[in-house]
């Protein structure tokens, strides 16, 4: 299995703090932000990584993480040009996945418990993929997924109404068909290539899992999330 970490946007959300650098390297805990998902990668036993960022800070993001060697792992770069969305952003590691699994995290979720369990039990899944959601007190902030017994029947981006508490967060599991999924979606009205849409492709197929996170987590976007997940691991 290999591992993509996503770590492009603006982060307009975040600014004056992200005007003269990338969110994902803003200091969460003792580490720049970035170190998070890297670090849980490794620990996991992934240790081929590709960074997806964008144009601006890209120079800053190679100089914080390297080649990877200080983190046990071998980090290479892709950089998403335009605002795409996550879908998109996912779409430039075809090449550097060829046929294996894919751990995908979003670089600026902070999970305070280990990813191993899920990672474990994904590499026990023959096919398809596999999402974690948690129970969030501001489900209409995310993509929500709609339960029906021990199966996800939909899930729906930003619900005004929200058919369920339970929050898909920012780790996936893909097999190698997520990038001919990729390529079967069509943008947003926000004019992005949703993660969600993609994952709607696997529920279609009956070929979604999931496993629901009861440890704490944040998504450090805001700057209340930041603070959040300053305290989750300081």
């Amino acid at each position: 299995m290999k591992g993509v970490v996503l770590a492009g946007g603006k982060g307009t959300r975040l600014f004056p703090l992200t005007k003269v650098t990338n969110k994902h390297l803003l200091p969460v805990g003792k580490e720049p932000m970035i170190f998070h998902p890297i670090r849980q990668m490794v620990c996991a036993g992934i240790t081929e990584i590709l960074v997806v960022t964008s144009t601006d800070h890209m120079g800053d993001i190679v100089r914080c993480l390297g080649s990877g060697e200080e983190f046990g792992c071998e980090i290479t770069y892709r950089v998403q040009k335009n605002a795409g969305g996550i879908a998109d952003a996912l779409s430039l590691s075809k090449s550097f996945a060829g046929h294996e699994k894919l751990c995908v995290m979003l670089g600026d979720n902070i999970f305070k418990e280990k990813i191993i369990p899920f990672v474990n039990s994904f590499t026990c899944q023959k096919t398809g993929a596999r999402v974690l959601i948690k129970k969030v007190d501001d489900p209409s902030r995310f993509g929500i997924a709609a339960l029906d017994e021990r199966q996800i029947i939909e899930i729906e981006e930003k619900p005004k109404t929200p058919k369920s508490p339970y929050a898909v967060v920012g780790l996936y599991f893909f097999d190698s068909k997520v990038f001919d999924y990729i390529s079967e979606i069509s943008p947003s009205k926000n004019g992005e290539l949703e993660i969600t849409s993609v994952n709607n492709k696997y529920i279609e197929q009956g070929e979604l899992e999931f496993d629901i996170y009861e440890g704490e987590w944040t998504d450090a976007g805001t700057f209340e999330s930041l603070h959040e997940a300053n305290r989750l691991l300081l």
